[in-house]
């Protein structure tokens, strides 16, 4: 016997898994499929499928079997004679090169740096409002800060644009009251008035975030900090907004992904003020040269190809949130 094998220890056996486990582990992954397959088919195909188009560029192309293609093609579907042709990188090229995008991306992020701190502090103001006993009816308030979000973005828009055309809004006329002239549809206020609506919208949802974080805060700290003499601000501010941060995180990062893909609210403002154009925002751009055909080159690609800047842009603005709270949380 060599000294390796005699020193070695004893090799240990694993227990085989026992028949009630496998099932219990088989009925895991029944009860995964659903999601998995959900998730499959309406998530990670179309990015695949977006990443694919991205690559290439519908060309019109002579149909072979037309006799006269100046007149017209008469032998087949108006669609048979667009090709589409392998680009390589060149949707990105426009992409990255276009005046409209980054006009656009500019756009949204001003928009996002004054609306998402302004919806995300109103909507803990109000968590902190409901969570304490100032408010006695919980239920009314809670709901009705939340029914603002049940409102379809484009209804909303519908809403807002009665309220905002100078003929018919009632804003306007009493501002006039006062000598004031605001126009809410001009160049320099239209980003703020979609901000208005936004705000108005996802306030309450942000809010149900921060109060399921709050109610989530063990009792037994605010009685230590009862005893301890503390009042409801230094309650509210040393203990309730610090316990909070994770769900600020999450309502941060969620306002991001939902700013970057702002469409709703200039889709229905730009039918009343064709100004705008079609290029106002990035997903107005992507839109217009897929569907559209206002935005030359147009087709799946070029709209792909933009889409997916966005989405490294917004997963870039994350990164960098992620990384700046960390660092202040040191």
């Amino acid at each position: 016997m060599s000294i390796q094998s005699a020193t070695a220890p004893p090799t240990v056996r694993q227990p085989r898994r026992r028949p009630a486990q496998r099932r219990e582990g088989m009925v895991g992954w029944a009860f995964m499929a659903p999601f998995a397959l959900l998730f499959l088919l309406v998530f990670i195909v179309p990015i695949l499928a977006s990443v694919k188009e991205s690559f290439f560029r519908q060309v019109a192309a002579i149909d072979e079997g037309c006799a006269n293609p100046l007149y017209g093609c008469t032998t087949g579907a108006a669609d048979e004679v667009v090709t589409s042709s392998f680009v390589g990188l060149d949707n990105f090229v426009y992409v990255l090169t276009s005046e409209m995008f980054w006009s656009g991306v500019g756009r949204v992020m001003l928009f996002g740096a004054v609306q998402v701190p302004v919806m995300i502090l109103a909507a803990l103001f109000l968590a902190i409002l409901i969570d304490s006993t100032v408010i006695k009816r919980v239920t009314v308030f809670r709901l009705g800060y939340f029914l603002p979000f049940a409102i379809p973005g484009v209804i909303a828009g519908l809403v807002c644009t009665y309220l905002y055309t100078p003929e018919l809004s009632p804003l306007s006329e009493a501002l006039g009251w006062f000598g004031l002239e605001v126009d809410f549809f001009s160049t320099d206020l239209m980003l703020w008035s979609m901000a208005n609506i936004t705000t108005w919208t996802f306030t309450g949802y942000n809010m149900l975030i921060f109060l399921a974080a709050l109610q989530a805060i063990p009792g037994e700290l605010y009685e230590a900090a009862r005893i301890d003499g503390a009042n409801a601000w230094q309650v509210a501010t040393r203990i309730k907004v610090p316990m909070v941060r994770g769900a600020a995180m999450l309502a941060v990062l969620l306002s991001i992904i939902g700013t970057v893909q702002l469409f709703n609210e200039p889709t229905v403002l730009a039918v009343r003020n064709g100004w705008m154009g079609p290029g106002y925002t990035p997903m107005m751009m992507a839109y217009n040269t897929a569907i559209g055909g206002q935005i030359s080159p147009s087709g799946v690609g070029p709209a792909s190809a933009i889409s997916l800047v966005m989405a490294v842009l917004a997963g870039l603005l994350a990164l960098v949130y992620i990384l700046v709270q960390r660092r202040l949380a040191k």
